[in-house]
């Protein structure tokens, strides 16, 4: 079995992730999506909400942790994988932890606050409780393109 191959799941949940994205784009926000999956379900998903929210813990990935703890009635996402379409900052990766999620899929690095494997690698921490697996730049490409998209009209 080819890696290509092994990464098709995490490829077709991560173009979920960037259609959230592309929503916050649309809404003014930064365009960060994340969605949940369990057993291949999708059981939560979240775009950045921030301004519209007036909220700075309106990320993404916050949203969608939320709500897929609504769908399960609970707050430990046991076997569940978070794909969100850039590093996790310190607040959400430490979110991941609590969650307890099994995996994190992300797109592009996050060179000013990424914190599963940039600046930090709070989900892979041996100092916490919990363990997260981490596969990296997933779509990065598309995830990077978009958000540039977004700064490049937000200066202009």
């Amino acid at each position: 079995m080819s890696l290509s191959s092994l990464l098709e799941p995490d490829r077709r949940w991560m173009k979920a992730a960037l259609r959230e994205a592309e929503r916050a784009f649309e809404a003014g926000e930064v365009p960060v999506g994340a969605v949940v999956v369990k057993e291949g379900l999708l059981i939560g998903r979240g775009h950045n909400l921030v301004e519209t929210l007036r909220d700075p813990t309106a990320h993404a990935e916050m949203i969608a942790i939320t709500a897929a703890c609504e769908t399960l009635g609970a707050k430990i996402l046991d076997g569940c994988t978070l794909y969100v379409t850039l590093e996790p900052c310190p607040m959400c990766a430490g979110a991941i932890v609590w969650a307890r999620l099994r995996r994190l899929v992300f797109g592009a690095f996050d060179e000013k606050a990424g914190s599963a494997s940039t600046l930090y690698n709070i989900p892979q921490d041996d100092r916490l409780n919990h363990f997260v697996e981490i596969i990296s730049g997933v779509e990065a490409d598309q995830a990077a393109a978009l958000l540039q998209a977004f700064f490049r009209k937000r200066r202009s």
